[in-house]
């Protein structure tokens, strides 16, 4: 067998140590975002206690003559940062569910009277929109916290696209499923909305704007706290 000249064997020590730092950063990072399950089953089973609480108070909805302004995308938000894409998922069906008890007893007069016309395709509504926007935020999260050089631009924009994935998959899904239903034409009618666009705006827009803003700063504020502590307590696996 050759022997190696110290030049080689230079190289290849250089290869191996960034091969090991490359390993250590890559486990690194996956340490980062993953809690332990004890810690992340209390983290779901809290989430799940926080979106009942805010959805049967004043704390999750400010109530408007059309849509109400939802803060409820808060812990979907701080599920997408602290767990992994399936507990964000879940967290979002959470929400979804607290949306459909709200049609289902009358809470809101858009979803109930939808769910009057089709319980079915209500379900849907509530539910798919509330779901994607917990699972792709959380891999948001984790596609941008590996190129993140600032620890913040991660949490800063996965706390402003769930709201605005909350208002985009809701509407679409709203418009695909009831465009042509008696209560969105009531609104088309009173807004004088002529299309769909001048129709989202008018349903939407400002609301979706003060939704954003308000979710998007303690979103990221309470997430990264949070972050912070866990990192320090030693919560992550």
């Amino acid at each position: 067998m050759k022997a190696l000249t110290n030049d080689e064997k230079s190289k290849a020590k250089s290869k191996n140590r960034k091969t090991a730092m490359a390993e250590t950063n890559t486990k690194a990072m996956k340490k980062d975002y993953e809690l332990k399950p004890t810690f992340r089953l209390a983290l779901l089973g809290l989430l799940t206690a926080i979106m009942f609480i805010m959805n049967f108070t004043p704390l999750g909805y400010l109530k408007t003559p059309v849509l109400s302004i939802t803060f409820m995308t808060i812990p979907v938000i701080m599920a997408a940062i602290l767990l992994k894409p399936v507990d964000a998922a879940i967290i979002g069906g959470i929400f979804g569910l607290t949306s459909f008890i709200t049609a289902v007893t009358g809470g809101s007069a858009l979803t109930s009277s939808l769910f009057q016309i089709n319980p079915w395709l209500t379900a849907v509504l509530c539910f798919v929109p509330r779901i994607l926007e917990g699972f792709l935020g959380a891999l948001i999260f984790r596609g941008l916290r590996r190129i993140d050089k600032t620890k913040m631009i991660s949490y800063a924009v996965t706390s402003l696209s769930v709201p605005l994935m909350n208002t985009l998959f809701f509407m679409s899904t709203l418009f695909l499923l009831f465009y042509q239903s008696e209560p969105i034409r009531n609104i088309a009618e009173k807004a004088g909305a002529t299309n769909p666009f001048t129709l989202l705006f008018a349903m939407a827009g400002i609301n979706a704007l003060i939704e954003a803003i308000v979710c998007f700063i303690i979103g990221t504020a309470i997430s990264k706290a949070l972050a912070v502590v866990a990192a320090k307590t030693k919560m992550y696996a």
